[in-house]
């Protein structure tokens, strides 16, 4: 088995504004994965099941207008600070900013015109692509020119997500892939069967608009314990309980355990369905585990197939929500003299 990767770009579409967008496809013997440069999303990862039989894993849209009416984010680079910012509001060296807010009364993803909604410039590199995007001071309210570069390369068996960023000016960055997975394949029935754990002790509950309370909560006896393999669907739809019923399912940040900067188990979801498997491991202080819960059910996928609500899950490795305004969080401040590096590597597998 070849390792090799083959990097080839094609045009995509003409976006609203008339820019022109580009497709990066990367193949080896054993993954597929499509990029392209409008919101540096990934649009496809082609992995094989048990059977031998490839099918794309992630979710996304069948054209580029879809791509540019969509609100759940489909394989984007989001930021400049994903998640969720309280009111929009964030206070750094005395000065409040003010970004745009898009959900509620919170800013999510960055606000109203996110990375996601950008076209990135690209080039191909050793066993990928490289995309890059630059954000002036004020975009969104964010201080700071920032610099952006995401490198999507292929490993063997895995798809390697480094996100680097720089700036001019003291400011503040979260940035992460927004990939939803489906191991059984885009449209083939949600995600309530996979076997998921998560290597975290600690979850962050919110209140009731989705914003941290502070405190950083204990797994232990509570549905969001994943330390050992749990099937999503089993506790999901817990009565009673206060935080599954705010984010209508999961859709909670998890305190990963390990040093931040040092690679380490996120987690894991195994698809008894088609035997694929798939690991996440980061530098990244936290893991946002989402289970697709705004999927509205009537959203046509790449291929033409229906994706239902929960069709889809997300392991966004990032640091926490709101941080900038949580003082006992990691910072997620960026200064001039410092850089932005953050790795996740998702490992696709079969199991018997």
């Amino acid at each position: 088995m070849s390792f090799k990767v083959e990097v080839t770009k094609a045009h995509y579409g003409v976006d609203k504004n008339g820019s022109a967008i580009d497709i990066y496809t990367l193949h080896n013997d054993v993954l597929t994965l499509r990029s392209i440069t409008y919101g540096a999303r990934v649009t496809c990862i082609e992995a094989a099941d048990r059977n031998g039989y490839a099918d794309n894993v992630v979710l996304g849209y069948p054209d580029l207008p879809t791509y540019e009416a969509d609100k759940s984010y489909f394989g984007a680079l989001v930021g400049r600070y994903a998640n969720r910012l309280a009111k929009g509001q964030f206070t750094l060296n005395g000065t409040t900013y003010q970004v745009p807010t898009n959900n509620g009364d919170n800013a999510l993803h960055g606000g109203t015109d996110s990375f996601a909604q950008r076209v990135w410039s690209a080039q191909p590199i050793d066993n990928g692509v490289e995309m890059t995007l630059v954000s002036p001071s004020g975009d969104m309210g964010f201080p700071g020119q920032l610099t952006v570069r995401c490198r999507y390369t292929l490993v063997g068996s895995a798809f390697r997500c480094d996100i680097f960023a720089t700036t001019d000016a003291d400011t503040v960055v979260n940035l992460t892939n927004h990939s939803y997975f489906n191991l059984s394949g885009e449209g083939n029935g949600t995600i309530m069967g996979n076997h998921v754990t998560l290597a975290a002790e600690r979850f962050v509950p919110v209140n009731d608009a989705q914003i941290p309370t502070g405190e950083l909560r204990a797994v232990a006896e509570t549905p969001f314990d994943f330390r050992t393999p749990r099937i999503v669907g089993q506790r999901i739809d817990t009565a009673g309980d206060v935080q599954l019923e705010l984010g209508g399912g999961y859709d909670h940040s998890f305190v990963l355990n390990g040093p931040a900067g040092e690679l380490k188990l996120a987690g894991t979801a195994v698809d008894p369905q088609s035997g694929r498997t798939l690991t996440v491991e980061t530098t990244q202080p936290g893991v946002h585990f989402y289970t697709g819960n705004s999927l509205t059910g009537n959203t046509q996928g790449s291929n033409g197939k229906v994706i239902e609500r929960r069709g889809g899950l997300c392991m966004e490795t990032q640091h926490f929500p709101d941080s900038p305004n949580q003082p006992a969080f990691p910072s997620t401040a960026l200064r001039p003299d410092e850089q932005f590096h953050e790795t996740t590597v998702f490992t696709f597998g079969i199991e018997a």
